[in-house]
C-alpha cells in the first residue's frame, strides 16, 4: 500500500461537478467529515460478531480504512456498536445505504453516519455570532460603579 495513494475526497465537495453537496443522515443531521475520513456508526452488532465478520460485510462498499470494536472487559464480547471508516465520503454513503436494516449473526444492524452537524433550529438561518440579551440571551448585571459611581454609592 506505500505505493499508491489512496483517493481522498475535500469535505463537502461533490467530485463529479465540484459543487458542494450536504449529504443528510436518516434524522435530518449534515453529516460531517472526521480529520482522517468518513466514519460510519453500526449500532445493535450481535457480542459475538468477529473483526472477520465485519471486514466482510463492510469491505464490500470500498476499503476500509479503520475498524474499531469495544469490547467489554468482563467478558470480552462486543459491546454493541463499531466504528467503520472510510477514505472517500461515496465509499462511506454506499456503505450506510448498502447495510443499514441488513441481518449480522441473526441481529438486524442500523448504520448511519456517527459525526454530524445538527439541522439550523427555526429563526436560526441568517443569524451569526453569539446570542446577546437583544437576541433572547441573558442579561448580565452592572458592575460596581458603572455609573459614575466611585465609592461604591456611599455619600461621606
Amino acid at each position: 500500500m506505500a505505493d499508491s495513494e489512496m483517493e481522498i475526497d475535500q469535505p463537502g465537495t461533490d467530485q463529479a461537478n465540484g459543487s458542494t453537496t450536504e449529504i443528510r443522515t436518516a434524522t435530518g443531521a449534515v453529516a460531517v467529515r472526521s480529520i482522517e475520513g468518513w466514519i460510519i456508526l453500526v449500532t445493535n452488532v450481535h457480542e459475538e460478531a468477529s473483526e472477520e465478520d465485519l471486514q466482510e460485510l463492510f469491505g464490500e462498499y470500498g476499503e476500509i480504512k479503520n475498524l474499531h470494536m469495544n469490547l467489554d472487559r468482563r467478558t470480552g464480547y462486543v459491546k454493541g456498536y463499531v466504528l467503520v471508516e472510510y477514505p472517500t465520503q461515496k465509499e462511506a454513503k454506499a456503505a450506510i445505504e448498502g447495510a443499514n436494516d441488513t441481518k449480522l449473526l441473526d441481529q438486524t444492524i442500523s448504520v448511519d453516519f456517527a459525526f454530524v452537524r445538527p439541522p439550523p433550529k427555526k429563526g436560526d438561518q441568517g443569524r451569526g455570532g453569539r446570542g446577546g440579551a437583544a437576541k433572547g440571551g441573558r442579561t448580565r448585571s452592572r458592575s460596581p460603579g458603572a455609573d459614575g459611581e466611585k465609592d461604591g454609592g456611599r455619600e461621606d
